[in-house]
């Protein structure tokens, strides 16, 4: 900011397992936002060394850092970035058509199919985005995370839109897909309910780790 540096994080130190369940917590301004980022490949840190997978990520080019978000990491997203242009469906459907790993047809529209019955939309395949409450476009977001069953899966307030009901189920599935499939999930959340679910627990303030609880 003009001359004076803001350390969004200073100097911490954590590992994450593959399989892991982890809520990171804190108040507002923390560093979970700039963390997450961090992990999931979209900002960039300005010192210390990031490994995802075993790879440093410093050593990765752009195009490398692309295929890795496209097919190790799902996102949600507080803002949902869902495409208005397109349906439910096929919002869901994107991340399988667009990237490198080789499905049917069939097996992927199964596996759209699935999530929507999961999130409780199985009757919103053709709606747009515009059509839906808030609630409904974050739980199309957690089933597009989810489509390409990747290696990490990245998610911001997962469940801050939802109802008490929906916030239940979805975390429900997100518990069965990380123990069926072995997807690591990381939350940045407020949510007491995925603080008790979480088997890896990192607490933020004011950039450093100020409590880091396994269970």
């Amino acid at each position: 900011m003009g001359k004076l540096a803001v350390e969004a994080l200073r100097g911490i130190s954590l590992d994450i397992s593959a399989g892991d369940f982890v809520s990171v917590a804190g108040p507002s301004g923390s560093g979970k936002t700039t963390m997450m980022n961090i992990i999931g490949l979209i900002d960039t840190p300005t010192g210390g060394t990031l490994k995802v997978d075993g790879r440093e990520a410093a050593s990765l080019n752009r195009r490398e850092l692309a295929r890795m978000r496209r097919e190790y990491i799902g996102f949600v997203f507080q803002s949902f970035n869902l495409l208005p242009v397109l349906t439910v469906f096929e919002n869901v459907e994107l991340p399988l058509t667009i990237g490198k790993k080789k499905s049917g047809r069939k097996e992927n529209r199964e596996r759209v199919e699935y999530l929507l019955k999961e999130v409780g939309l199985e009757d919103r395949h053709h709606h747009k985005p515009t059509e839906l409450s808030g609630g409904q476009q974050q739980r199309v977001a957690i089933a597009r995370a989810l489509v390409t069953q990747p290696r990490i899966v990245i998610a911001d307030e997962p469940t801050a839109n939802l109802d008490s009901a929906n916030g239940e189920r979805v975390l429900e599935l997100m518990k069965s897909i990380n123990r069926e499939e072995g997807t690591t999930f990381i939350f940045s959340t407020h949510d007491p309910d995925i603080w008790k679910l979480a088997n890896h627990v990192i607490f933020l303030r004011d950039g450093l780790i100020e409590m880091e609880q396994r269970r």
